[in-house]
């Protein structure tokens, strides 16, 4: 899918042709559509393709007047899996900067492209291509934000439910927020280092403002990164403390359970002296037919219940 999106009286306008100044958005090409936007625009086909790719590195690049911008922005999505609530991830998302329009390649539909699109984002002019571009960077950055703070709250939560009840399902919601903070860290770190290209100068010309825009957009990765730290190391001692509790409750059924195999046991083993197939002067055992069997060995598991509650009491 290809749109183009202009700049018309301070408001962004979807336009029907591309002209100088217009942003043009593509979400899942088909072939067909990367070969005219190939053809019109005269980009090399691999920096179209760049980002459909799902395991595309964030990196830049530029050649013949073209720059090519890889950076991974933040997904959530709601898995079929009850035991799970929503899964985040990163995807690749491409930005290309030509000489006089900007381009946007997403492999499937972009939450950060769709808040330009519909016009959430106030003030965009695609015109000026660096500064829409930070733009774009920037709300990626505060997307990766605002999806830490639902990991936060998704996380408190779900500790608050397994304090009650230690359940699966809790776990693993755990276990997945975990595995979504090393996606988010790993993007961030490699979005960095894009931004910190840029910084140079070397890839884009920086005007003053585009400079503190930029500034801006480092500042909230940084920002991200270190809240991602600080969360996957709080998840990660989480999971290991309710790891701890599990074996704790585990050795506690586990020594409850030998107790009572152990009491058990005791007439267990004296129905089977008296239940044996003998004479009762060659067996030699005392009031074989009466009530002695069973007195004895209630008396004997009362016995070794006090000795085990005043072992264990000792310890």
């Amino acid at each position: 899918m290809v749109k183009y999106y202009k700049s018309i009286e301070n408001r962004l306008c979807e336009v029907e042709e591309v002209t100088a100044g217009t942003w043009i958005s593509v979400i899942n090409p088909t072939e067909t559509e990367i070969s005219d936007i190939e053809e019109d625009m005269g980009i090399d086909r691999d920096y179209i393709r760049a980002a459909l790719d799902e395991e595309e590195p964030s990196r830049i690049e530029s050649d013949d007047g073209v720059t090519l911008i890889v950076v991974d922005y933040p997904v959530a999505e709601q898995d079929n899996d009850p035991n799970r609530t929503l899964l985040y991830s990163t995807t690749p998302m491409s930005i290309i900067i030509t000489a006089t329009n900007v381009i946007t390649v997403s492999a499937k539909e972009n939450v950060v492209v769709d808040e330009f699109a519909k016009g959430v984002v106030k003030g965009v002019q695609p015109q000026l291509r660096t500064r829409f571009v930070f733009s774009i960077l920037l709300r990626i950055a505060a997307r990766y934000l605002q999806y830490l703070k639902q990991i936060d709250k998704i996380s408190n939560y779900v500790e608050g439910t397994l304090y009650k009840s230690m359940k699966n399902r809790g776990l693993i919601q755990l276990l997945g927020l975990e595995k979504s903070l090393v996606y988010f860290s790993t993007s961030l770190k490699a979005n960095e280092a894009v931004l910190d290209k840029l910084m140079r100068g070397r890839f884009i010309k920086l005007y003053e403002e585009d400079q503190d825009l930029l500034d801006d957009v480092l500042i909230e990765v940084k920002q991200a990164i270190e809240m991602t730290n600080i969360y996957s190391n709080i998840l990660s001692g989480t999971m290991d403390t309710f790891a701890s509790i599990i074996s704790n409750n585990l050795n506690i059924v586990m020594k409850r359970m030998t107790t009572f195999t152990i009491i058990m046991a005791v007439p267990t083993i004296i129905f089977s002296f008296y239940g044996m197939n003998l004479n009762e002067n060659a067996a030699g055992l005392p009031f074989a037919n009466v009530w002695f069997p069973l007195a004895l060995s209630a008396a004997l598991c009362v016995l070794s219940a006090v000795i085990i509650n005043v072992t264990q009491r000792f310890k």
